[in-house]
């Protein structure tokens, strides 16, 4: 195994522009020229910018792993802290090919400005593996998953940096990284460690609602719209790009609301049907075959006829930089209510129940259902009017108003505390 660390002043390489994606920028640029107009814009304070405008820790490890036929594979892993100025260290983890150092420093740095809108106390990391998991056994992941643990070590922990699911990464996942990390404790430790990571199975202690937050998030930021815009959303019509955990429970849950799912794509293809398309009954073709590929009660079409097929919400909930400077003017929808990190870029233009579950582990509590979704509700409530009011004082677009209110937050506290020594 070896491990490079980063620090923050290290000279960085960034990805060069259509290496991994045909856009003029890359995603971590893309989140450094975001950040920079909502600073211009507010009047930010320049050495609070400096301290936000770069990553904290960035840990790079490559370990090796045993195959079910002998072969040994060496795999590269990643860990990016970007600030922990509000409470620790918080970010999902993502297993895929595309994962590198760029993609993943933009993520946590996401994940700071996500925390801060939400006014959660939490910081900014994120992380992943590079690889396809799909090409592994189920005991091949989870001898990879227990090495990355291992991997990691102290760069993680319930009071430092908390890992969560992401992009296919699951409750399992996360099992395994808490059996790993508590046997790497000492035992009178160990109990105080199941908060090391959450979106846990609820036997592991996982929370309630965990497994469809982001989803349900998603669905209350829409219904906030619909309420301030008059929308009746019995009526309305959506589309769904992504169809896994975030977007299957965003369409599951704008079904009871009379919302009709018009269309929705993923990595396998993408499908049609005017009459609608029942998002439970996909769900459970998708979980049987892996995709939307070849689902009967709809027609197949082109990436293009999906995004132009008229609608009124669009819900994008697959990787990010998929709304372009190309690609936008496609859309006929009124909405889009995004549901994955950064799909739209600059040119085009699940947080908060992991703190619950981190919280009911820290406090050996159990909450229901009821009372996670009431609190969910009220959290992303006053985060949509935060950034509401805050679009019509400066006069700017949503988006920009969100980043102006995260670092308006670390803004103040950094004033409150000042800079050590």
């Amino acid at each position: 195994m070896s491990v490079t660390r980063t620090a923050a002043t290290t000279k960085r390489r960034s990805v060069p522009a259509g290496e991994r994606r045909q856009t003029k920028r890359s995603v971590y640029q893309d989140v450094v020229y975001l950040f920079n107009r909502a600073a211009d814009i507010m009047n930010f304070d320049p050495g609070v910018r400096k301290i936000l405008g770069t990553t904290m820790n960035e840990v790079i490890v490559h370990f090796p792993v045993k195959m079910d036929d002998g072969r040994i594979e060496v795999f590269t892993g990643y860990r990016v802290q970007h600030n922990n100025a509000l409470g620790p260290f918080k970010g999902g983890l993502r297993f895929h090919p595309a994962v590198d150092i760029d993609e993943v420093r933009a993520l946590a740095t996401w994940m700071t400005w996500k925390s801060a809108i939400a006014n959660i106390p939490f910081g900014g990391a994120k992380g992943g593996i590079q690889m396809d998991p799909a090409q592994y056994s189920f005991s091949e992941l989870e001898r990879i998953t227990r090495r990355f643990t291992f991997a990691l070590g102290n760069v993680i922990g319930p009071d430092y940096d908390i890992p969560a699911p992401d992009v296919n990464t699951n409750a399992q996942i996360m099992a395994w990284i808490l059996d790993t990390y508590q046997s790497m404790m000492p035992a009178h430790e160990r109990q105080r460690m199941l908060a090391v990571v959450t979106g846990k199975p609820i036997e592991s202690g996982g929370s309630l609602g965990r497994e469809k937050a982001t989803g349900q998030g998603v669905v209350f930021l829409i219904r906030e719209w619909a309420k301030e815009k008059e929308f009746d959303l019995s009526n309305a019509t959506f589309i769904v790009q992504g169809f896994g955990n975030v977007g299957s429970w965003a369409a599951r849950l704008m079904k009871p609301l009379g919302s009709r799912l018009l269309a929705v794509e993923d990595v396998t293809g993408a499908i049609a049907n005017t009459d609608g398309i029942d998002p439970d009954d996909l769900t459970n073709y998708v979980k049987e075959k892996g995709g939307v590929k070849g689902y009967s009660k709809a027609r197949p079409i082109g990436h293009e006829e999906f995004l132009k097929t008229k609608a009124d919400i669009f819900i994008p909930a697959a990787l990010e930089n998929q709304i372009t400077a190309e690609t936008a003017p496609l859309l006929q929808v009124k909405l889009v209510a995004e549901g994955a990190n950064g799909p739209t870029n600059p040119d085009g233009d699940r947080v908060i129940v992991s703190y619950f579950e981190w919280l009911q582990n820290k406090r050996s509590e159990f909450w229901e259902l009821q009372e996670v979704d009431c609190k969910l509700y009220k959290k992303l409530v006053s985060a949509y009017q935060r950034v509401r009011d805050t679009a019509k004082k400066f006069k700017v677009d949503w988006r920009t108003a969100a980043y102006i209110v995260a670092l308006a937050r670390l803004e103040r506290v950094y004033k409150e505390r000042g800079i050590f020594p």
